[in-house]
């Protein structure tokens, strides 16, 4: 079977839009790359990453508007990985700014590449991976 599949972008549900366009746009540099209503559905649909759709991946963040408590992360889910080039600086400028850093960067755990988790407004967890 040949490999005709293109990975597009993970979805994740979140309480309050605007918050979380903010947090992934101001403190890690993505850009809003497209938004839009479906009032029929009740919800909200926007995209952050780092370029296009067409050639890289993205977060798509889904608001449904009736929603007012807190999503159930479960236990499925991980994180979401991002590649940063000083792990320490990033997160000393992340907790500068007040993000919830509960996993302080240092090597990985059998030892390794230095990696980070910050939560996002929702409690997703972000991944920090050191990459020179």
């Amino acid at each position: 079977m040949s490999n005709n599949f293109k990975m597009l972008h993970t979805m994740i549900r979140v309480r309050d839009l605007d918050k979380s366009i903010s947090f992934y746009c101001d403190y890690f540099q993505m850009q809003l790359i497209r938004k839009k209503d479906y009032p029929g559905g009740k919800f909200t649909l926007a995209f952050v990453g780092y370029g296009d759709e067409e050639n890289n991946t993205v977060i798509e963040l889904t608001h449904n508007w009736d929603q007012n408590e807190d999503y159930d992360l479960g236990n499925g889910f991980g994180h979401i990985a991002l590649g940063v080039p000083d792990i320490y600086k990033t997160c000393a400028d992340l907790e500068k700014s007040g993000l919830d850093i509960p996993r302080p960067p240092g090597p990985m755990k059998h030892g390794g590449t230095p990696i980070a988790f910050i939560k996002d407004p929702d409690g997703y967890m972000i991944e920090l991976i050191e990459k020179k």
